[in-house]
């Protein structure tokens, strides 16, 4: 059963785009358990819309694009750990930002990730500073238990990058998913196959 959380190593990185072409390889429902920001296209509508599958409501939809600690209190809200159940069955999830973002001042979506053992798929950006980024983010899952299925990268090739990063960590490497200059159904379909081999995430 494909079961998989879908984190970064920042924010505004493309891991939304990932996690639509991994759900619509896959054929499985997404889910986003927490929505900061309701003013443009949310992450579950932009899933639902690149990967045509099943999307599971989100737990908390805040008003405010900040990180979800700060947009739960300007709308007078806690988020409560106990309310962000995974959905039964194959899915992929994503998180908000990177792993390390926080959800209330003393809980972040890594502590979330440990509780519920799905194994993660880091994705990294390939431009300058994700060698540092993409390592820290490891050893801070790894130092929650978490379990890392593998490293997806997004944007151009940077081949000593995507190489040096999975050996140091121990990772494996996924794929690359390449910038595309039209974004549709098709050509994210398509680009992932490509580069992926579905087989991984078996």
């Amino acid at each position: 059963m494909s079961r998989f959380v879908v984190t970064g190593t920042d924010t505004g990185i493309g891991k939304t785009v990932f996690a639509a072409a991994l759900a619509g390889a896959l054929g499985v429902p997404y889910w986003k358990p927490v929505q900061a920001g309701l003013d443009d296209e949310t992450d579950s509508e932009t899933v639902a819309r690149l990967a045509q599958v099943p999307v599971v409501p989100e737990a908390y939809r805040l008003s405010v694009p900040a990180s979800p600690h700060l947009a739960a209190a300007v709308d007078g809200l806690r988020i409560d750990p106990d309310q962000l159940m995974p959905p039964t069955g194959a899915v992929v999830i994503e998180g908000a930002g990177g792993a390390l973002v926080p959800l209330s001042p003393d809980l972040l979506f890594a502590d979330i990730f440990a509780r519920w053992q799905i194994p993660v798929i880091v994705c990294a950006r390939t431009s300058l500073g994700t060698i540092n980024h993409s390592l820290l983010t490891i050893e801070a899952l790894r130092a929650r238990s978490v379990p890392i299925h593998g490293i997806a990268f997004l944007g151009d090739p940077m081949p000593d990058s995507e190489a040096i990063i999975p050996q140091i960590a121990g990772v494996p490497r996924l794929g690359r998913l390449p910038f595309l200059d039209q974004l549709g159904p098709e050509s994210l379909a398509q680009a992932f196959a490509a580069n992926f081999d579905l087989a991984d995430f078996a």
